[in-house]
């Protein structure tokens, strides 16, 4: 093959939708193409003229124009263009124009029809635009996970074994020994129709019952879980996998139309979800101090490797490793309040940022705070939860979690705060917002109890989704201070780089994509008065109301899926070679499809933040 035809077939082969072609198929293109050069400006089509061929740009830079003379794209090396005037009536649907000096290979129209008639591949590339082209690559990722595709009925192979809740405790040990299984559920047949009142488990009679010697005449309900943790039957694995985590519990109720179908175990999911990121929780809460638990934060690395590997989505991913740092702050609680003996008041541990939203990933810090009953005496009572705090901390730090180069810790006496303060926090800053305080209060809109009287994380979410919706101001400020952080885009569909330090010729994911994706989602959010902390959750609460053009939730949604995923195989990449992970990435490490969708993603966080700019008046400029 001549110099020149290698030159184009090499070429060819490292981008969309040539590249996963056969190589006789790429030879036989190379040996079709033309080349045609145009000079900035020149016009390379004109609307309703005769299509003929499909145009692959080498270099340079090319604008595509709506029929009406708006700008519609801009495409650079790689791209092309031509293929809708070729699919539909022969004539060219959007004009195009050399932006600069261009040269084009030219794919002649018959070669196009047959690569469009026997390749799949091919033609799902050429059918689709930008947009739907993000979703396609999002949804393909995916359907390739099981814990996603599969329903937890999948798990059920026998029905429920229940019995009354007034039963005793001998009883009840004698039904799971005959029955041969692990949960006993306790239906309240006082009730019609009998409705579920708790659960008993083989760990239950060992340590609420053997352990403390209990008379086997003793009710089961004096023992039992009354709160029960339970799931719908029409739920995915990876959703049964996320309950656990959370919950920190091994047998999961699945109900349909309000009655138990049926029961799954930690070693049903198991079976799915070898990475064992629940063998790593359920390992957690069995260490008895900060050195074990340090030994185990080891395997955190290992199971998010695992994750990624075997294609979990990135809320899957996020809120696994989120999971997780929950329970290295409870299981360190529980120390902490064994070593310095029970608080003095009722406190709630509360969660901010990336662990609150369940999105957090293998490089993170902490940010977190201590929420305290109104009968808190800091006189009193402040020793005690500043020794906790102190300890929790220190112990996060010991597993990996760095401190706050914010000072965001519940070791800050400010953020370790009984209710009526930070009720008195948050109704300050929405009422009187000033963009520079937003600017660094912005992480305590991300909130979750993990610890203790929850509850009064539950009162601080009421209040600032009732206040925040009613505030235009505060809305404002919060979508400025959302605009700060600007996707990686050139005027050219190009990406902007960082120039100089450690990082330079690299995108920051996170600080570019990921993180302003978070933050607009968020001022939507709190705009229709939602309480959801996860970002996907926020986008599915903001997509009931009309507050977004149509179609906007479901292109963010792929945005930041897309962008997250990027983000999350980087960092697997780099453990796996031994480096240590970071969210900073150099565009010539990614794929040809990677490169692509990243910039159709950072497009959709651009028109969003448009969106933004335009929706609730912000401010421009930065404070």
């Amino acid at each position: 093959m001549q110099a020149e035809l290698i030159e184009i077939r090499n070429h060819l082969s490292q981008h969309e939708p040539f590249d996963e072609l056969p190589d006789e198929t790429l030879d036989m293109i190379s040996s079709q193409v033309e080349v045609a050069y145009y000079r900035a400006g020149t016009d390379i089509s004109e609307f309703d003229q005769p299509s003929t061929d499909l145009f692959y740009i080498r270099s340079g830079a090319v604008d595509i124009f709506r029929r009406s003379g708006e700008l519609y794209n801009r495409l650079g090396e790689g791209d092309i263009f031509g293929q809708f005037g070729l699919m539909m009536k022969k004539t060219v649907r959007f004009p195009a124009r050399a932006l600069e000096d261009t040269l084009l290979y030219c794919i002649p129209g018959d070669v196009f029809q047959e690569l469009w008639k026997t390749h799949d591949s091919f033609a799902d590339f050429v059918e689709i635009e930008d947009r739907t082209r993000l979703r396609t690559a999002v949804s393909r990722r995916q359907k390739s996970n099981e814990l996603m595709n599969v329903r937890v009925t999948r798990l059920i192979s026998r029905p429920p074994i229940t019995a009354p809740d007034t039963i005793r405790l001998q009883e009840a040990a004698r039904i799971m020994t005959h029955e041969g299984v692990s949960a006993l559920l306790l239906m309240d047949e006082s009730r019609t129709p009998h409705t579920m009142a708790g659960i008993i488990t083989d760990r239950d009679l060992r340590t609420r019952a053997l352990t403390e010697a209990l008379p086997s005449e003793t009710p089961v309900a004096d023992i039992m879980s009354s709160d029960l943790i339970s799931i719908r039957s029409d739920a995915y694995l990876f959703e049964a996998m996320l309950t656990m985590l959370h919950n920190n519990v091994h047998h999961l109720p699945v109900v349909e139309k309000g009655q138990p179908r049926g029961i799954i175990g930690l070693s049903d999911i198991v079976r799915y979800e070898s990475q064992s990121t629940l063998f790593v929780v359920s390992n957690i809460y069995r260490q008895k101090d900060v050195k074990g638990l340090k030994a185990v934060s080891k395997d955190v690395s290992l199971s998010f490797v695992r994750m990624v590997n075997e294609d979990a989505n990135s809320h899957m991913i996020g809120s696994a490793m989120a999971g997780i740092g929950r329970s290295f702050c409870q299981r360190l609680l529980e120390l902490g309040e064994e070593q310095l003996g029970p608080p003095p008041v009722p406190y709630c541990f509360m969660a901010l940022g990336s662990m609150a939203r369940d999105e957090q990933l293998i490089v993170t810090d902490q940010d977190n705070a201590m929420v305290l009953d109104d009968a808190f005496d800091p006189a009193q009572h402040d020793e005690y939860f500043k020794a906790l705090a102190k300890f929790v901390s220190d112990g996060l730090a010991a597993c990996g979690y760095s401190y706050c180069t914010g000072d965001i810790m519940a070791t800050n006496a400010k953020w370790r705060q009984p209710l009526r303060v930070w009720k008195e926090y948050f109704t300050d800053w929405i009422e009187n917002p000033e963009a520079q305080s937003l600017l660094h209060s912005n992480i305590f809109f991300d909130l979750a109890g993990i610890h203790g009287e929850t509850a009064f994380t539950d009162t601080l979410k009421q209040l600032v989704a009732e206040k925040a919706s009613r505030s235009r101001r505060f809305l404002a400020m919060l979508a400025r201070n959302a605009l700060n952080r600007t996707p990686p885009l050139g005027f050219f569909r190009t990406f902007v780089m960082e120039e100089g330090g450690e990082h330079n010729k690299t995108i920051n994911l996170k600080r570019r994509g990921t993180a302003p994706l978070s933050d607009l989602i968020r001022v939507h959010t709190l705009a229709c008065g939602s309480t959801a902390q996860n970002t996907f959750e926020r986008l599915k609460a903001v997509a009931e109301t009309r507050l977004l053009p149509e179609g906007s939730a479901e292109n963010l949604r792929d945005a930041l899926e897309f962008i997250a995923i990027v983000r999350i195989r980087h960092q697997a990449l780099a453990i796996e070679a031994g480096r240590a992970p970071n969210n900073s990435v150099r565009p010539e490490d990614l794929s040809s499809f990677e490169r692509r969708n990243l910039k159709d993603a950072f497009q959709v966080l651009s028109n969003g933040q448009k969106f933004l700019r335009y929706r609730y008046h912000a401010p421009t400029g930065r404070p």
